[in-house]
């Protein structure tokens, strides 16, 4: 993964006030595995980069005493990312006393990219190359098959794969892909309807054909990792992802969850009630997706714009209904939704949150808080956190 001079374009002096792309405390995935001897080394690389990419920019010794490590184990990785072209030393600090100023090092930000595929739209596949730091620099968009066509899915996807590869700039660290649909962490689709795709290989067939890293997940749990890393989310929180359809990604104790099927999160088609209600794509009635997603709001909305406070009412609560044991279980400290702010904002989130602290124990879940999330490109930037988790350790 190494980086040639002609490659890398950003010259130290770009990196004045580089601590500007630092996102404060190091805030990382807690790994459910002991780490046992032979894993050290892999423990300690990814505590450097993981340092190093929240804090910004430090000496040597600052990171020595940040992450705990010996100088000597400092000095050591520190030479191995510089070798590799993962990190890059900017100059001297400004000499505050005597003695020879320390060298900053800091996540060569401008060496690598990564590309983002986002296949949650309604109408088409989006795609970004994206910095380190999560910043869309490049975007791409192919229309998305209208039928649940498996073949002609994968066919779009790779044409915006190899584009956005194409416009790339910098040696790229890998490609994330955010898809609707059950996924497994080594990346097969077990069931996406949507897309017409089961037990579908996506995350092997796309590396071998753009011949990089790839990792693909949930677009709902791409998207609650966006908000975890770039985020205000705290550690214990549940994103909801409301478009076509609904779905949702939680993280718990700074985890994420994926259940024994690897479907946590899978709320779109639990039924919402005993009053049936509209009819859902996958045949039932009453399924939250069908209460809750955009194009139903919409259609409705538009059947019947004098009711829209009680159709976006409505739909808050029965959201709140279907999410309420979840909070109680989990112990929730918060809610994020992620979908368009003219429709959730307001009367919807407000009848969510009246619901939610009617259905839970009082005086104890009082303060869970019911959100918009401030992330635009969500699943996109969730794409570059599996990479960079992925690739560096870094989240």
């Amino acid at each position: 993964m190494s980086v040639s001079d002609e490659q890398r374009s950003a010259s130290p002096s770009e990196y004045v006030g580089a601590n500007a792309h630092a996102f404060g405390p190091g805030r990382h995935l807690r790994s459910r595995s002991k780490v046992l001897p032979e894993h050290a080394r892999g423990h300690n690389r990814a505590l450097v980069l993981q340092t190093l990419y929240h804090a910004g920019a430090m000496s040597r010794a600052d990171l020595s005493r940040e992450t705990g490590l010996t100088r000597v184990t400092i000095s050591d990785l520190v030479a191995e990312f510089i070798a590799d072209g993962i990190v890059i030393e900017m100059g001297v600090r400004e000499a505050v006393g005597p003695g020879k100023p320390p060298i900053l090092i800091d996540i060569d930000r401008f060496g690598h990219q990564i590309v983002g595929l986002d296949l949650s739209g309604p109408d088409a596949f989006t795609g970004a190359v994206l910095s380190l730091d999560g910043d869309v620099l490049e975007r791409r968009a192919v229309p998305r098959p209208q039928s649940p066509d498996g073949e002609a899915a994968y066919a779009a996807l790779r044409e915006l794969a190899q584009t956005l590869v194409a416009a790339s700039t910098q040696p790229l660290l890998g490609v994330g892909i955010g898809t609707p649909g059950v996924v497994r962490p080594d990346g097969l689709v077990l069931s996406s309807p949507n897309l017409g795709w089961t037990n579908f290989p996506l995350e092997e067939k796309l590396g071998v054909d753009l011949d990089l890293p790839v990792l693909a997940r949930n677009d709902a749990n791409a998207a609650v990792l966006a908000e975890y890393t770039f985020g205000d989310a705290k550690a214990d929180f549940m994103l909801i992802k409301i478009g076509k359809g609904v779905g949702a990604g939680l993280i718990t104790g700074s985890q994420p969850l994926l259940g024994s099927r690897f479907a946590a999160g899978e709320i779109g088609h639990v039924v919402v009630g005993t009053d049936g209600g509209p009819r859902c794509a996958c045949g039932k009635d009453g399924c939250l997706e069908a209460w809750l997603s955009v194009s139903r709001l919409g259609a409705a909305i538009a059947a019947e714009p004098d009711t829209r406070d009680e159709i976006l009412r409505d739909a808050g609560t029965r959201m709140a209904i279907a999410i309420a044991p979840i909070v109680a279980a989990l112990d929730l400290s918060e809610v994020v939704l992620s979908g368009p702010a003219d429709l959730l904002d307001g009367v919807l989130i407000d009848a969510a949150i009246e619901t939610l602290h009617a259905r839970t124990l009082e005086g104890v879940f009082e303060d869970v808080v019911v959100r918009l999330t401030h992330q635009e490109d969500i699943v996109l930037r969730g794409a570059a956190v599996m990479v960079l988790s992925g690739q560096l350790g870094v989240s």
